[in-house]
């Protein structure tokens, strides 16, 4: 229910609603008003002095023979005087009651139905014509939309920004038409619209974007920047659907059709309202008298009111009917702003549609520059110097510098997050070398980043970057590495292909076919890089492009994570033949790749976390003469082949975490081997012929079965650094501890030995925490040894001192002494 505040235009609940009323809808509503007061006064009279006067009609006087007469000329004519006695009327022998009785009876059965019910059935129809008025304004889909647009165009209206862009573009605007007519007065508007655009495409001429001298508070700034987005918000919701232009035709159209209906019967009824009626009451028991003669007192003001009525309604018609044709002889669900385009201002502020657009008609209604004032947070060159702006201020040089940090090579680095855009003082830092980049909105290179000059890596981590040409020349000639993390490949910027001096490419996110790269658009592209040395890709493939081909001549390293994805086609690396070293992980591999066959220059080969299961071949990677470093963890390989002997060259070989139960014995002809990795198989022995590598310096046993350690480990193996027998079984440590002077790291936890050898105490490497150990157990040694252990690591050289007073040893004591000196004599 509508109470009467609401169907009365003039107790709106908010005053602003006039902003969207037309000069015709604020015309119909004072007709309105005018109607409500002529029903409601023809409705008073009737209620307060509505009524009939009725007086007897004596049947003998009636000359029905005459038809032409009428009852009331003949009831009211004179009487034949009389020379006695003066006429005073006729006599009826009715008294006061009867005849309150019968005007009662006659006023209901005599009068017709509109002489007593016209006014109000007005009354109603005007309160139904004045809630469809403004219903438009309570319906519950249109009247958020309605209270939130015009909530956003006052403080559109009353914010500072406003009024610094519009007089900065009228200042602008002034100047430009000052220079136009000095050099040709004639000039059309159009070529004015297109020298605009132009200069607002390059950048160089945007009103919004040139300097004013007029500042903007900070909380007017950030107050601005809300209001832009709470724009945005707004124009996404209202341009989804036209139900706020439907709800207002579905209303107009009801007014109109309400007028016809109302004028089609109220008019022909204003002629039927007359002075006097005849009643035939069957009341003649009564009062003796069948026939009356009744006079509606009101008759003519009640007519004079219709009327008066009718032309009010007319007037309110034809308004309706000039709404009608405005609405649908103009296109109101699109809303252009080419108007503010043709003065040469506001040149970005896109078109508008559906309910958006509709509401700018309304307002336009009332004032043009509602609209204008309302373009300026929809500009998007206006958001972009309020960005600026807003960046310059918070992001100055002093903070930016003060977030420069070190890498773990010891370059300067900084790292930038989830900022709109890039700030114009990041351009100024030249002994930037490391810069990150991640989630910026819009990370636009300048020409400025040419004061960059020792950058060398930058990282792009979903960031939609663009290069202006100047800053792409830059970059083209100094930098050498870069990350790019994107979700698909159509989001790779297409300027990183022409980075002539890029060394160093890491591309991460979905790198499917699906995605573009098995058609070779992706990655055909990097033919331009002519000295890339390193590719890293993460993401899911199904094969290697084949178009790394036009690569071989400068790719040294191809790393592949695949994410758990099948690569099903291996054959690109075939003409890879420059690669020296090649990692694919997450690649689902079940056996070695025969295309790594044809890679005859190859160094490193890591095929960490895949599925093989067999080595077999191990056999064809003998043509690998470079190869000295395999790297086969986290794998399923369930035996090592004797065919592992024809990798002469190898240097480390990682075979952790598979399923391994005992070692070949030409495993340990690798007389080069360095660095052997066996931790997480199911080794029970470890051969004696371990001996036999001398060279090697890290042995990882770690998480096997392992009961006891050969002693030619600790005879022959003199350049041991650091051996790793954690969670193992074993319960004893052979002798020849002390021929290891080279080992710094001894890792015994989880094992179970019961005593550790005294000869530890001449590991000298051991001390200041190489030695990894349970606490209990470190207490069997003597208490001298566990001295020397404790010992800060701060010699230089790993041989023993040769004096008691040696600068490695300025706290032993000279009963330590005797005991270290006693106990090397000892081994």
């Amino acid at each position: 229910m509508f109470t009467l505040s609401e169907l009365w235009s003039g107790g709106e609940r908010q005053g602003s609603y006039k902003l969207l009323k037309p000069w015709w809808e604020v015309f119909m509503d004072y007709l309105l008003v005018l109607m409500l007061m002529v029903s409601i006064l023809a409705g008073t009279l009737q209620l307060s002095r509505d009524g009939v006067v009725c007086v007897p009609v004596h049947s003998s006087s009636i000359n029905y023979s005459s038809p032409m007469e009428p009852v009331s000329d003949f009831i009211f004519r004179s009487t034949p005087e009389s020379p006695k006695i003066p006429v005073k009327g006729r006599r009826t022998n009715l008294d006061f009651q009867q005849y309150i009785y019968i005007s009662q009876v006659c006023y209901h059965e005599a009068l017709p139905w509109y002489s007593r019910f016209l006014p109000y059935v007005t009354l109603l129809h005007t309160l139904v014509l004045m809630a469809s008025g403004c219903f438009w304004f309570h319906f519950p889909l249109t009247s958020a939309r309605i209270e939130h647009f015009l909530s956003l165009l006052a403080k559109c209206c009353e914010s500072p920004w406003t009024t610094r862009a519009l007089s900065l573009t009228a200042k602008l605007d002034t100047r430009f038409s000052e220079t136009e007519q000095a050099v040709q007065p004639k000039v059309q508007v159009t070529s004015s619209y297109k020298t605009r655009k132009s200069s607002l495409d390059s950048g160089t001429d945007s009103p919004l974007l040139a300097e004013t001298d007029s500042p903007v508070l900070p909380v007017d700034r950030e107050l601005a920047r809300a209001l832009f987005e709470r724009v945005r918000r707004f124009r996404a919701h209202c341009e989804s659907s036209d139900v706020i232009y439907k709800v207002y035709t579905a209303q107009t159209v009801f007014k109109v059709l309400k007028f016809i209906l109302i004028v089609s019967y109220t008019t022909p009824l204003l002629g039927s309202i007359s002075f006097s009626h005849i009643c035939q009451p069957r009341s003649y028991a009564l009062t003796g008298y069948s026939i009356f003669h009744c006079s509606h007192s009101l008759s003519s003001v009640l007519r004079k009111l219709m009327q008066a009525y009718v032309l009010l309604l007319f007037l309110f018609g034809l308004l309706g009917i000039y709404a009608l044709s405005w609405i649908f002889h103009k296109s109101l669900r699109q809303y252009s702003f080419q108007s503010l385009r043709e003065k040469g201002s506001m040149l970005d502020v896109p078109d508008l549609h559906n309910d958006l657009a509709f509401l700018l008609h309304m307002a336009d209604q009332y004032d043009p520059l509602l609209a204008q004032r309302l373009s300026v947070f929809l500009s998007p060159v206006s958001e972009t110097r309020l960005l600026e702006e807003s960046l310059e201020r918070r992001w100055g040089a002093d903070r930016l510098r003060s977030m420069i940090t070190s890498d773990q090579q010891g370059r300067s680095l900084l790292q930038l997050v989830a900022l709109p855009r890039l700030p114009a003082a990041l351009f100024t830092f030249s002994q930037l070398e490391v810069l990150k980049l991640e989630l910026i909105g819009d990370a636009k290179l300048t020409a400025q980043i040419s004061n960059m000059t020792t950058l060398r890596e930058m990282h792009l981590y979903h960031c939609t970057a663009s290069v202006e040409p100047a800053a792409l020349q830059h970059l083209q000639e100094h930098l050498e590495t870069l990350h790019l993390t994107f979700t698909q490949a159509a989001e790779i910027p297409v300027w990183i292909y022409s980075l002539r001096g890029l060394q160093e490419l890491h591309l991460t996110g979905r790198l499917s076919n699906e995605g573009g790269m098995g058609r070779g658009w992706v990655l055909g592209s990097l033919r331009q890089l002519r000295h890339l040395r390193v590719l890293v890709l993460r993401g899911m493939l199904q094969k290697v492009p084949g178009e790394l081909s036009e690569l071989a001549g400068s790719l040294l390293k191809l790393e592949i994570y695949n994410e758990g994805t099948r690569i099903l086609v291996l054959a690109g690396l075939r003409r890879l033949t420059g690669l020296a070293e090649v990692q694919l992980q997450g690649c689902q591999l079940e056996r070695l790749p025969s295309a790594l066959l044809a890679l005859t220059g190859l160094r490193s080969l890591d095929l960490q976390h895949n599925s093989l299961r067999t080595l077999e071949e191990l056999l064809g990677l003998q043509h690998l003469r470079r190869l000295s470093c395999l790297r086969l963890a986290h794998n399923h390989v369930l035996a090592l082949p004797a065919s592992v002997g024809v990798l002469r060259s190898l240097e480390l070989l990682d075979l952790a975490h598979n399923q391994l139960q005992n070692l070949p014995l030409a495993l340990f002809t690798l007389h080069k081997l360095r660095r052997l990795l066996l931790a997480g198989n199911l080794l029970e022995e470890l051969p004696a012929e371990i001996g036999a590598l001398k060279l090697l310096s890290e042995l990882d046993l770690s998480a096997n079965r392992l009961e006891r350690l050969p002693k030619e480990l600790f005879e022959s193996c003199v350049e041991l650094r650091n051996l790793n027998v954690l969670n193992n079984s074993l319960g004893s440590l052979p002798a020849g501890f002390g021929g290891l002077t080279q080992l710094s790291r001894l890792d015994l936890r989880g094992n179970s030995l019961e005593e550790l050898p005294v000869e530890l105490g001449c590991c000298f490497g051991l001390r200041g925490g190489g030695l990894l150990v349970e606490n209990w157990l470190l207490h069997t040694l003597p208490r001298q040894v566990r001295d020397v252990l404790q010992q800060p690591s701060s010699c230089p050289s790993s041989e023993p001192p040769s004096r008691p007073n040696s600068d490695c040893f300025p706290t032993f004591s000279a009963a330590q002494w005797s005991f270290h000196s006693a106990l090397e004599s000892r081994i």
